[in-house]
């Protein structure tokens, strides 16, 4: 097999619609969930032999990973012009070479939410899950803020450990964190000087915007994705007959469930 031949398979494992490649991604997307699982549990555990035989493990799939796809690009530089590679770097880093606390392997969990905004990822799951295709906004709203809520979990963690007695483990990071996003504000744990208040406001800013994005997903009516032939309108109400905007008669697929 030439280097041409190993490049072409790689494209269509990463890119392409066989059902080869389609099966690669689905294992790709569980791969971090799997990782997203392990880095907030053990990010709780003291360090242990185990942990860090993991830590190396996991490492040096995402590093293969991530070479893989700088291969299988047609434009290689471009892709460090994405945060989403960025972010993988400091993964490989924190995973390989680990630094105290581990506070930058959160960032991984950036990988899944790159995931849901694929564009081929999105119509896969449209189309195999009924379940993603009657909750798809409430499905994306809870990953992004899941998202943010972790990362800013381990800026928390990251910034305040050496010099905040109050934020002694990543349990006092992500408790500040939620209760900085929900405004419940109870005064236990406070992050002190100029850095600490801005981070304060940052979490509580795009948290509660997130967290009411999440709110309006969950108490508006389903609708269903399906473009209107005439308008190409992409959502609408799951019983609709016609189309809101142009009046045009729909024929929307009906699994027959109320």
């Amino acid at each position: 097999m030439t280097l041409h031949d190993v490049r072409a398979t790689i494209r269509e494992l990463y890119d392409g619609v066989t059902p080869r490649g389609v099966v690669f991604r689905y294992a790709l997307l569980a791969f971090d969930i799997a990782t997203i699982a392990f880095i907030v549990g053990t990010s709780f555990l003291p360090a242990n032999p185990i942990v860090e035989t993991l830590d190396i493990g996991f490492g040096a799939l995402i590093l293969i990973d991530f070479f893989a796809r700088l291969y299988a690009s047609r434009r290689p530089l471009r892709e460090f012009a994405r945060l989403a590679t960025w972010t993988d770097l400091v993964a490989i880093l924190s995973f390989l070479a680990p630094l105290q606390g581990e506070g930058a392997g959160f960032l991984r969990i950036l990988r899944t939410l790159r995931a849901f905004q694929d564009y081929q990822m999105l119509t896969r799951l449209r189309s195999d899950s009924a379940f993603f295709r009657r909750h798809e906004e409430v499905v994306i709203a809870v990953a992004r803020l899941a998202v943010f809520i972790f990362v800013m979990t381990a800026i928390v963690f990251e910034t305040q450990k050496f010099s905040n007695p109050q934020i002694a483990n990543y349990a006092d990071a992500l408790y500040f964190t939620v209760t900085a996003l929900t405004t419940t504000g109870f005064g236990d744990i406070t992050l002190p000087g100029t850095t600490g208040r801005l981070i304060s406001v940052v979490i509580m800013i795009f948290g509660v915007t997130l967290f009411f994005n999440l709110a309006r997903a969950l108490i508006s009516p389903n609708k269903v994705r399906f473009p209107c032939p005439v308008c190409a309108l992409q959502r609408h109400d799951a019983d609709a007959v016609h189309c809101k905007a142009c009046g045009t008669v729909l024929n929307i697929p009906d699994e027959g469930l109320s």
